[in-house]
């Protein structure tokens, strides 16, 4: 930098990219040298954002969407101004098929804060995430049927504002616009009118047609669906618009690109050839492949099938098993250690007993305790459940519980998609993203050991390398 400015050369253009995920928001400042683009710097914040539901109730998975604006401007009150204020361009991904509803003219506030400009949502809903089970199978099978390749279920854009129209329709008559978090958070800097979405995240709505770009909306006005509350859609890589306000040192006018899906972006930092494969486990889980250049998904899908289309980009589209059973199920079983040590009348951290089950279970052995995970069950069979067999009670251990669950985390996303599968279609080379991935050994080495593609899996835990897919703006 000294030596640019030296030379009389300007300082590099920096590109900041975000990731408001299921869990967490981070953010990474990237800006070219001489061994390429590098990520200069980044920051990471727990959003602390799930609270109940008064409508759905249990079912209900909701988060706060002040407090993930809230982690968000927290993260970039991390960064440094210096490199805040060399901006050009922004690229913003996060968690799919969510939905937020909020009053066009009133979604947000700008104020001062000590960086500069930023803004608070106003009249804006809770986010109603990927995780919501709202809405049942029988709810489901009343719907209109989608003109899509991709089936529709619990936790979609479009299915919750059928449950809405249907159990409480005065709730949509209070918002104008609706969006994934992230088209919100778009829609906000750059002062849409009508929210812009990417073909990446209406397909997660769901009534999406991903040949013909469009939603469905001949099928959603029959059944007096609220099409004003569709957004636009628009490619990935597209920009959206500008910043209409300096943000956090953030020069006014800076290039905003369209929200991307957080799982395409993961698997774009990873995937370099077609032979290559990508676990990703966050706090879900993905195995995915890309299909051959050309490739156009079955018009209507097999609701039995584990795999699913997602489009990718440049008009490719990615075969996936997607479970909805990675990281949050270590999450549950955390959680339940605590509140078992709580009810004896104990105190412990959970942060301290994940570290603790993990050493334990690197303690152990593999026995033939067997977990089968799906405590959140799957879309393509929403009504499994998880279950514990080959109890033995030299198995018993929380070691040997960890290690089973771990094993069975990974050997339930293999039986979506297979690896003889894999191996079929030419994968020469299986690559790892992800932060359940990242953080337990035991998870990443039953990854190794279950997925024996030539060579041996190899890791993409690059921090924030997927937000590199935001070069595509420039």
């Amino acid at each position: 930098m000294a030596g640019n400015e030296a030379a009389g050369r300007p300082a590099p253009a920096c590109v900041l990219g975000i990731d408001l995920g299921t869990t967490s928001v981070k953010a990474a400042l990237l800006m070219g040298a001489e061994q390429g683009q590098v990520v200069a710097e980044s920051c990471s914040r727990e959003t602390q954002a799930h609270t109940s539901s008064l409508e759905a109730g249990p079912q209900g998975m909701e988060q706060n969407v002040r407090r993930i604006v809230r982690a968000l401007n927290e993260c970039l009150a991390a960064l440094p101004q210096e490199q805040l204020q060399r901006v050009s361009h922004i690229g913003i991904s996060g968690q799919m098929h969510g939905i937020v509803f909020w009053k066009r003219d009133k979604g947000c506030k700008w104020t001062e804060c000590g960086t500069g400009p930023t803004f608070e949502p106003e009249e804006v809903s809770h986010l109603t995430t990927w995780q919501d089970g709202r809405c049942s199978p029988t709810f489901l099978s009343s719907l209109p049927l989608p003109q899509s390749h991709i089936s529709l279920a619990t936790g979609f854009g479009c299915a919750t504002v059928y449950w809405y129209l249907k159990k409480s329709p005065d709730f949509l008559k209070s918002y104008d616009a609706a969006g994934t978090i992230h088209d919100y958070v778009v829609a906000m800097l750059c002062g849409l009118k009508k929210p812009l979405m990417s073909i990446q995240n209406a397909a997660s709505w769901g009534y999406f047609n991903s040949r013909s770009k469009s939603w469905n909306t001949d099928i959603l006005k029959k059944s007096g669906f609220p099409i004003h509350l569709l957004p636009e859609v628009g490619d990935p890589g597209s920009i959206a618009g500008r910043t209409i306000c300096a943000w956090h040192g953030i020069p006014k006018g800076a290039k905003v690109g369209i929200a991307l899906g957080d799982f395409q972006c993961s698997v774009y930092s990873c995937l370099t050839e077609r032979t290559d494969a990508v676990l990703n486990i966050s706090t879900s889980a993905q195995l995915t492949i890309s299909m051959p250049s050309g490739f156009q998904p079955p018009e209507t899908p097999d609701p039995s099938s584990a795999v699913t289309y997602f489009p990718y980009f440049n008009d490719d589209y990615l075969a996936v098993a997607a479970s909805l059973n990675g990281g949050n199920v270590l999450a549950t079983f955390v959680d339940m250690v605590a509140r078992w040590t709580e009810e004896l009348g104990l105190q412990v951290q959970e942060p301290a007993i994940y570290t603790k089950i993990i050493e334990a279970a690197l303690a152990q052995n593999d026995s033939k305790l067997s977990v089968h995970p799906t405590i959140f069950g799957e879309r393509h069979i929403p009504e499994q459940l998880a279950s514990v067999t080959n109890i033995a009670v030299s198995d018993l251990s929380l070691g040997h519980v960890t290690r089973a669950l771990c094993r069975g985390i990974v050997e339930n996303l293999c039986s979506m998609l297979p690896v003889q599968h894999l191996m079929e279609m030419g994968v020469r080379r299986i690559l790892g993203s992800g932060s359940a991935l990242a953080r337990n050994e035991v998870l990443l080495a039953k990854a190794r050991l279950s997925l024996t593609c030539r060579p041996a899996l190899d890791t993409c835990l690059r921090t924030l390398a997927h937000l590199l897919m935001f070069f595509h703006l420039q």
